[in-house]
């Protein structure tokens, strides 16, 4: 079975490097095949025979590079179905729109995390599925949006948020 391994809070600004090359090591050595890293923001798909867990993966990551790895494994068919809810116009470009997926962790993701996350349907769209929130607003409108007062609270710790052409690349990858 193909599987989606999202890390949050690795390789941004600096901080807590965490090489694709040696992402890839790590994953291999679980026992994982056909490893592809994605681009170097803690993407990668792999093959497994047997479920793994986002905590053996957490566990080896945070072995070998000594700092806290929030890990999410999600099997490829749930990454498909994710991407799938992402509607074909939707864009995500430096002028127009800004367009995301929000993963969710197991603690978070319920219906209601639309409510939870400030969902302002008058400037945005959120729209939940399991695992993910897909969300999209304008440039001009962006600074006000949801996102933007998610970072720094307890919430925002237990999401990991990749743009829309990220999204569909994996849901790609795993197919």
């Amino acid at each position: 079975m193909r599987y989606v391994a999202l890390l949050r809070g690795v390789n941004v600004g600096g901080n807590h490097r965490l090489p694709k090359q040696a992402f890839q090591q790590v994953l291999e050595s679980l026992g994982l095949r056909d490893v592809v890293v994605y681009l170097n923001s803690g993407n990668a798909v792999f093959t497994s025979d047997s479920a793994i867990s986002s905590s053996t993966v957490q566990a080896a990551l945070e072995a070998q590079f000594k700092f806290p790895i929030p890990t999410l494994v999600l099997p490829g068919d749930k990454v498909q179905a994710i991407a799938s809810a992402i509607p074909d116009d939707w864009t995500n470009d430096t002028s127009g729109s800004k367009s995301d997926v929000i993963y969710l962790f197991d603690d978070i993701n319920t219906a209601d995390i639309t409510t939870k996350l400030g969902y302002k349907p008058e400037i945005e769209i959120m729209n939940y599925v399991d695992g993910a929130v897909v969300t999209s607003i304008s440039r001009a409108n962006q600074g006000r949006g949801s996102l933007q007062k998610l970072v720094g609270t307890k919430l925002y710790a237990q999401v990991t948020i990749r743009n829309i052409n990220t999204a569909r690349k994996l849901a790609e990858l795993v197919g």
